[in-house]
């Protein structure tokens, strides 16, 4: 049976050496001292005896037994050469009693590259073993900036905590959000128990994953187990059935898909103008409407709208969807919302028959995601930017249109040239807001500088700082609930000590939702999705939609109001964009073409600061306990991890 096993091994090998050879590609065993950079560029550490996983055995460490394998690491020498025969013997060995002597082998950037016992390798991969026992040596290079060699030194920190070294990622920051799934500090240490439990967990994906995919999606196994547990808790994985996992799989597949794209996202910035279908040009809408049910909508909130002015502003939205259609549509509301109860919240919301169901917070979008996996006829939208998801679209407001004004009115009458700024959270959208204050500041008042604090900074009174710093003119949150007596919103100036508002930011939530419930009901919604594209959709209007704008106190001069007026008409009309032309950032150049303006997907992905503000983006750690799930959901990449 030996020497039939490996006339088997020898045809793989012969078929995986062609198919290389085809496509060019080197047919044989990489060599690691072939691959290493020059010496003084990495270091060696013994890691002991390990198990080592087969799949990422991919080399030898020499160029002395490459030849004697193709790539796939089955025997290339004819059948009734020594090699064959001592081959064919550890085949026997495997099949009695399985191979344990440990091999001795090379880990570089978490592929292993054998020493000793090559034919060892060989033949436990014909039998598909999961790993081999090995006294492994780890070769580290230098740190860089280059993406692999951050990811693989994020590996080595996760490993040193977990000891498990059969995962990899495609992107950063996605070892620290594993250790966050399965529960753990960011410096905790992984027991035996919990390795037992997520090899049982990540082997039983791993399988159904792989027998779905086929190579099809070039992601690693592991990006596609990190997105699953964002939708299903890690718990609630380890208590799934196989039979119930890859039903799961199979519906999520687009998340995956998804992921291939390196997340890509549709960003579309006005409401959808493709052409109605024709009975609606035919039949008046109210017609149309009597033909159809009523919409039902649920709103789904974190907190209540007499305790965040947050929810008191999507309240307002809700209130203007049903004075807009009083007979065309009929809402619903959930208020103080967690977490922990979001998903039976909205599975409230579809026993209820909801048509549609806004979840107005980004920590909601996970279950969101969940949820429209499970209901499909269901349009299910997340508040928030840049959320990669298939199954549900995104929803947000291009605020920074609005702050580049309101930087311009405060710019226009510092006398001091120091303004101040109080932001939230260092999410994406926010950093936008910011810069765009900044630009406007800038470009009515060349010396001005601009002075950062965070609100949600651990034991900071950032009103108290900024009167510290010599600044009486203050960016503040955007709006207050009507049981707020507190004047310190808005654009406002401190005189004797008290705020006098100067202007303030408008959140047109009640237009939002009309113009978007109206491509439902015409029929144009569809529109947005195509099929082909597979990615996801993220709506973000602003001035142009008529969803953002300003409000300014009466007080401003004269000369104020108008260029507030002039610059929102050329931003309404596309003819002018807070960030185009030349841009500098805190630490260089961004954009150095007059001619150029940023994508809008550079604007929603800033994590840079510019040059004329004073301050920085606060680490995760910095950051009130109450930030943290906002952050984790949708802190810009700089904060991921940190």
């Amino acid at each position: 049976m030996s020497r039939e096993d490996y006339i088997k091994a020898h045809r793989l090998a012969k078929k995986d050496y062609q198919a290389k050879s085809m496509r060019g590609e080197l047919p044989t065993l990489p060599v690691l001292d072939d691959i290493l950079p020059p010496r003084g560029q990495y270091r060696e550490v013994p890691l002991g005896l390990v198990k080592i996983p087969v799949a990422q055995i991919v080399g030898t460490k020499n160029a002395g037994r490459s030849n004697a394998f193709s790539s796939n690491f089955m025997p290339l020498l004819k059948d009734g050469t020594e090699f064959a025969g001592k081959w064919a013997s550890l085949s026997t060995s495997h099949i009695q009693e399985g191979i344990r002597e440990p091999i001795k082998a090379y880990e570089y950037m978490n592929r292993f590259y054998v020493e000793e016992g090559n034919k060892r390798v060989s033949v436990v991969k014909f039998f598909d073993v999961v790993d081999i026992p090995g006294n492994v040596t780890r070769i580290i290079p230098n740190r860089t900036n280059d993406k692999e060699n951050r990811i693989y030194y994020e590996f080595i920190d996760f490993y040193e905590l977990s000891q498990v070294n059969y995962v990899w990622f495609s992107e950063p920051g996605r070892f620290v959000k594993l250790q966050e799934a399965v529960g753990k500090g960011p410096e905790e240490v992984w027991s035996d128990e919990n390795r037992l439990d997520f090899k049982s967990i990540y082997t039983r994906f791993a399988a159904e994953f792989r027998s779905r995919n086929n190579d099809k999606l070039k992601i690693t196994v592991g990006d596609a187990f990190l997105a699953f547990t964002e939708l299903y808790d890690y718990r609630e994985i380890r208590n799934m059935s196989t039979a119930q996992l890859k039903k799961l799989i199979v519906k999520s597949w687009e998340e995956f898909v998804i992921l291939e794209k390196d997340a890509e996202i549709e960003l579309k910035m006005n409401p959808s103008q493709e052409k109605k279908p024709l009975i609606n040009k035919i039949l008046p809408t109210g017609v149309l409407q009597a033909a159809k049910s009523r919409l039902k909508i649920a709103f789904i909130y974190e907190k209540t709208p007499s305790s965040s002015a947050w929810t008191y502003g999507h309240e307002l939205g809700r209130m203007h969807l049903e004075q807009k259609f009083p007979n065309e549509v009929k809402t619903m509301y959930y208020t103080n919302i967690t977490r922990k109860n979001i998903e039976c919240t909205i599975e409230d919301a579809v026993k209820q028959r909801c048509d549609i169901i806004f979840t107005t917070t980004p920590s909601f979008a996970p279950a969101s995601v969940k949820a429209a996996i499970a209901h499909p006829s269901v349009r299910i939208l997340n508040c928030s930017l840049n959320t990669s998801h298939r199954y549900i679209r995104t929803y947000y407001i291009r605020m920074h249109e609005s702050k580049f004004l309101m930087g311009a009115i405060a710019g226009a009458l510092t006398e001091n040239d120091k303004l101040g700024y109080i932001a939230d959270y260092p999410i994406f959208g926010t950093i936008a807001n910011i810069n765009a204050f900044a630009l406007g500041a800038k470009l009515v008042n060349p010396r001005v500088k601009v002075y950062l604090d965070w609100s949600t900074k651990k034991d900071v009174d950032a009103v108290k700082n900024l009167r510290e710093q010599g600044v009486s003119i203050i960016s503040d949150r955007d709006m207050v609930t009507p049981e707020d007596a507190s004047r310190y919103f808005g654009l406002y100036i401190l005189e004797n000590g008290w705020p006098k508002s100067l202007a303030m930011p408008v959140w047109h939530w009640g237009r939002f939702y009309e113009q978007l419930i109206r491509t439902i009901m015409d029929g144009t919604w569809k529109y947005d999705d195509n099929p082909a594209d597979k990615k996801a959709i993220n709506y973000w209007w602003g001035m142009s939609s008529d969803v953002a704008d300003i409000i300014c106190s009466k007080n401003l001069p004269i000369g104020t109001k108008r260029l507030v007026e002039l610059l929102k008409s050329n931003i309404k009309s596309g003819l002018f964009n807070p960030f185009a032309g030349e841009l500098y950032s805190q630490t260089g150049v961004i954009q150095n073409d007059p001619d150029q303006v940023l994508s809008p997907e550079e604007v929603v992905k800033m994590e840079w600061l510019a040059e004329n503000i004073i301050g920085d983006i606060p680490k995760r750690h910095e950051l009130q306990k109450r930030s943290e799930s906002v952050v984790l959901q949708q802190g810009i990449e700089k904060m991921k991890g940190k």
